[in-house]
């Protein structure tokens, strides 16, 4: 590696940690909200090691936490996870992986590692540097947030009185309002919000959550079709 290379890489390091220290600390959330829904540490930080896409791990804990049944919250995970695999084939073509790179790169395609990435697609080289930072990152500090979060609210005996079971649905809204830009975005919102209201007094817990995701769907596919 050349100095000036290095130079180079240096601040992408920077930024890198920076976004792992910043998801470490809501890491710290997702692990005391995990065990005030009712897992145990020792499931909370598998959830973090396997699954590690924090949307996902938030909406499986919070069907679950509600009541619901495995595979509502499954489904809905699986629904807010998808959008990792759409990363991946954006990602193929400049990561060029083979081996036992290629399972490890997909467990690390996340938001963060790939908006790193395209951020820095003026080279092949800065592009893959950003991914691989990023997503080490904020794998290792994500676990380590959640590891501290669930033995914090494990200490607790009872995190519930915290009212950490809001937190939940906070997250979510921190996740969507940057999103409403314009009418049509928070049309989808209102809609998918009534259906959960709706459906919340007459269906299981997580039922709403699938219908109201496949409410956006279903808005996206019109759109796609009138442009």
């Amino acid at each position: 590696m050349t100095r000036s290379s290095d130079g180079r890489r240096r601040p992408i390091t920077s930024s890198a940690i920076g976004i792992g220290l910043a998801t470490g600390a809501y890491g710290l959330s997702f692990g005391a909200i995990s065990v005030a829904s009712g897992l145990t540490t020792i499931q909370t930080q598998t959830l973090s090691l396997l699954m590690f896409t924090g949307a996902s791990q938030f909406a499986l804990v919070g069907v679950l936490g509600a009541g619901g049944g495995a595979i509502a919250a499954v489904l809905t995970a699986w629904l807010l996870g998808a959008r990792n695999g759409l990363y991946a084939l954006h990602l193929a073509p400049t990561l060029n992986l083979h081996g036992f790179r290629k399972p490890v790169a997909a467990q690390l395609t996340i938001d963060e590692s790939t908006a790193m990435s395209i951020a820095h697609e003026t080279t092949v080289a800065a592009s893959r540097h950003a991914f691989w930072a990023t997503g080490i990152s904020v794998y290792v500090l994500w676990n380590l947030g959640t590891l501290l979060g669930a033995l914090g609210a494990s200490a607790l005996g009872d995190p519930a009185v915290l009212g950490l079971d809001a937190a939940i649905p906070a997250g979510f809204l921190a996740l969507l309002w940057p999103r409403l830009r314009d009418r049509t975005a928070w049309a989808i919102a209102a809609g998918g919000a009534t259906v959960a209201l709706v459906l919340t007094p007459l269906t299981r817990s997580g039922v709403p959550v699938l219908a109201s995701a496949l409410i956006a769907v279903l808005a996206g596919y019109r759109l796609r079709d009138r442009t």
